[in-house]
């Protein structure tokens, strides 16, 4: 599970303008790193123009999932992952990043910017660098985690207390085997014992 980008654009008009955005290109070699940059800004902006306001949308292409999310100020945010990772915490981090960068940044401040990379918003390297994890960032994942850990504890717990019973199970039998041996032991000494007289 990674996140490779997350970026906020403004998508109001044609063609999207990415104002901010943050990439983590570590797993990529040297040589390839500005040529994956730029297939990443210009399919995020691809993607941005096709988002309606309100919408909430995942693509795939090749080996990475676009999550998108349209706010009716006319901003989208963008994250691109891998497959992997859960859309439903790509999707609280983007309604998280919207709201911060739209409580920091009033539309004056962006509304004119058709060039691109004007709003300094250095939040999404934190956000890029903490998110790696998603259930380390997300409570809802972290609980299931511990949930499902917890699960199979229990599952090795009623194994071995099936186990456990099996083996008792087994050694009730062995003793009314051995229960029955001797009894049939006792009779027949007895009787041995009974035909001889000591005088």
């Amino acid at each position: 599970m990674k996140l490779l980008y997350i970026g906020i654009l403004k998508n109001e008009a044609k063609p999207a303008v990415e104002l901010c955005a943050e990439r983590d290109l570590s797993s990529y070699s040297r040589f390839t790193r500005t040529s994956v940059g730029e297939f990443m800004s210009l399919f995020s902006k691809t993607v941005a123009e096709r988002t309606r306001p309100g919408q909430r949308q995942d693509v795939e292409e090749q080996s990475y999932t676009f999550h998108a999310y349209a706010r009716s100020e006319g901003v989208a945010g963008i994250i691109i992952s891998d497959h992997e990772y859960p859309a439903l915490v790509a999707h609280q981090l983007l309604g998280k990043v919207l709201d911060e960068f739209l409580s920091r940044f009033p539309r004056s401040n962006w509304a004119n910017d058709e060039v691109g990379g004007g709003v300094q918003f250095p939040a999404l390297k934190e956000y890029i660098t903490k998110y790696q994890d998603p259930a380390a960032a997300d409570s809802i994942m972290s609980i299931q985690r511990e949930l499902d850990e917890t699960k199979i504890v229990l599952h090795k717990t009623i194994e071995s207390v099936l186990e456990r019973g099996e083996k008792i199970d087994s050694l009730v039998a062995k003793s009314d085997g051995l229960s029955a041996q001797s009894k049939m032991f006792y009779t027949q000494a007895k009787k041995q014992n009974s035909c001889c007289v000591v005088m």
